[in-house]
C-alpha cells in the first residue's frame, strides 16, 4: 500500500528524515521514480510517497536523506538510503529488510 503525501500534508503528518517506514521521494515526470515505484507497488511494499512537485519542502528532505539532487530517494527504516537504486539493487534491499521474501 502506498501512501500518498500531497501539498495538503503538513510538517507534522508528512515523513520526516528518520521514519519507521519506507519513504520514497519523487517525481512523476522521473523515469527512474516511476520505475522504482512501479517495483514497490507491484510487491505489494507499504511505503510512503513523498511528490516533489506538490510537497513544498520535499526536494530539501530528499537532499537532506541523500546529501544529493538527484531522485529517487527511497530512505529505509534501518536509517539506510537508496538513490536511483536499479531495480535489483531495490529488489535485494527489501528482501534484506525481510519486507519481501
Amino acid at each position: 500500500m502506498c501512501r500518498l503525501y500531497t501539498r495538503e500534508m503538513t510538517d507534522s503528518t508528512a515523513p520526516t528524515v528518520q521514519s519507521p517506514r519506507i519513504t520514497m521521494f519523487g517525481a512523476q515526470w522521473c523515469g527512474d521514480c516511476r520505475r522504482s515505484k512501479k517495483l514497490l507497488d507491484v510487491l505489494n511494499v507499504d511505503y510512503d510517497y513523498v511528490d516533489l512537485e506538490t510537497v513544498e519542502d520535499g526536494a530539501d528532505r530528499a537532499k537532506a536523506i541523500s546529501g544529493l539532487s538527484k531522485i529517487p530517494v527511497i530512505a529505509f527504516p534501518d536509517d539506510t538510503h537508496a538513490v536511483e537504486p536499479t531495480d535489483s539493487a531495490l529488489h535485494a534491499k527489501l528482501t534484506a529488510l525481510g519486507v519481501i521474501s
